[in-house]
């Protein structure tokens, strides 16, 4: 490799070992699209080209196969497809640390008959990715004119990293995973990204070109695999799929994520997933469970339970367009049996769990605990309020310190409000009598005559 001329379009070791790291992941691919997934902030394509130019020249990949993509103006351009030989997939397979043997084939036959859904899982892998752009040195050239600084594009964040992925990844139903009986489902892509919290997700890209009955199949499939027990070396039965990837601890299976790569509009996309989700409805739905069972909750009480997701698979389901605009962490996942659009963190978190259920007893018992305890005290508040009382002089009636009316309280063993209302009635009575008879009696008239001689 360091022979003069082994690399003639000079090409740096960086972009090379990226292009075939790439390569070794998505097996088929564009060069535009290899620097958006590894060399996203590279001036122009022709890094990327060079890198696998010089690939090419030292026999580790090819272009055997063309595609057509919309350009610019709106017209078809022929794009070169780009993919390893039998050497780029042992070199590959040194850039991400992984035996040959796990890597697959070379995609060589694929790239010939133009890879739409290779490509399209490429796509798919570089909008979960969305690898964030960073300024590349700048090439060292003749000219007295110095290089402008470019503005990088911006990316919504991604999810993972591209070593986290794996491609047409086989899921025995039985055989083994080296040799899978037919039948068997090979996944379009796994991605594990505990670093983000998803320890593992399974991919399937939709190019609207089967069924949808197909693709519900397919999720029948997974739920077949996931089902499926192994011994493990303490001869204990074990899920066979958690042999290799980590449980979310989330209840359930792992998710199957459902990608829609054609764009054919809003309603057809949304009628494709309902047809899909309605079809596979055995295989997402959980179980309502209760601890009563089947009883009839109380008279006024809503009868209370949990969703059982044991044995279920979570599909969620977005389009592309949607995963480059927004990336995977936008409220783009519809999680079917939901009614909403959520982020990836929302729709992978099952809800009414039984752990809901609980949580929600637990907030019942303590709001009738603090009830309780409010009721004891205002019984203890009254009982020694009216441990304070005596009775009426009056009438006998209970009286307290406490007891007011129209701003009067009666001091201790006075008058209840009431008797203190009549009370001060026959007073002012009394006092209005006395006012008349000192202005019409007797004395009033010789008052009168006095002051009149």
């Amino acid at each position: 490799m360091g022979v003069a001329g082994q690399w003639p379009y000079r090409s740096t070791g960086r972009a090379r070992a990226l292009v075939l790291l790439a390569l070794g992941v998505v097996k088929v691919a564009t060069v535009e699209q290899l620097r958006q997934l590894v060399l996203p902030g590279t001036a122009d394509l022709q890094t990327v080209r060079n890198a696998c130019k010089d690939l090419r020249h030292a026999g580790l990949v090819e272009s055997v196969g063309k595609t057509s993509r919309m350009g610019g103006g709106g017209r078809p351009v022929a794009l070169q497809l780009w993919n390893l030989t039998t050497a780029g997939l042992a070199a590959a397979a040194s850039e991400l640390g992984r035996p040959v043997k796990e890597m697959g084939g070379t995609a060589r036959e694929a790239a010939k008959a133009g890879a739409a859904h290779a490509l399209a899982v490429t796509d798919t892998i570089d909008a979960i990715r969305q690898s964030p752009p960073l300024a590349t040195k700048p090439v060292a050239r003749r000219t007295t004119v110095p290089a402008q600084g470019r503005e990088l594009p911006a990316r919504p964040a991604g999810l993972g990293h591209l070593r986290g992925w794996e491609t047409e990844v086989a899921l025995p139903v039985t055989g083994t995973f080296a040799a899978p009986s037919k039948g068997s489902l090979r996944a379009d892509g796994v991605l594990t990204a505990p670093e983000d919290g998803v320890p593992v997700l399974f991919v399937e890209v939709d190019n609207h070109t089967e069924p949808a009955a197909v693709v519900a199949r397919k999720i029948e499939r997974y739920q077949k695999f996931f089902q499926r027990q192994v011994k493990d070396h303490r001869g204990r039965d074990v899920a066979m799929w958690s042999t290799l990837w980590e449980d979310s601890g989330r209840g359930g299976f792992p998710p199957v994520a459902l990608v829609f790569a054609k764009d054919v509009g809003p309603e057809a996309r949304l009628n494709r997933i309902k047809a899909i989700r309605d079809a596979s409805r055995p295989c997402w739905t959980g179980r309502w469970e209760s601890d009563h069972g089947w009883h009839v909750a109380p008279e006024g009480e809503e009868r209370d339970g949990w969703w059982n997701f044991g044995g279920t698979v979570p599909v969620i389901a977005t389009h592309l367009g949607q995963l480059k605009a927004k990336g995977p962490h936008g409220p783009i996942w519809w999680r079917f049996g939901r009614s909403e659009w959520q982020t990836l963190t929302d729709a992978l978190t099952n809800t009414s769990t039984r752990e809901d259920y609980l949580a929600r007893g637990e907030q019942r018992r303590q709001e009738r605990e603090a009830a309780r305890v409010l009721k004891d005290q205002a019984v203890r508040d009254e009982l020694e309020r009216w441990q304070e009382s005596w009775e009426c002089p009056s009438c006998g009636t209970d009286v307290t310190l406490d007891t007011v009316s129209d701003g009067y309280q009666p001091a201790e063993g006075g008058r209840c409000p009431t008797c203190e209302r009549v009370h001060r009635e026959l007073q002012a009575e009394r006092a209005a009598a006395e006012d008349a008879a000192r202005s019409n009696g007797i004395l009033a008239r010789l008052r009168a005559r006095t002051e009149g001689q």
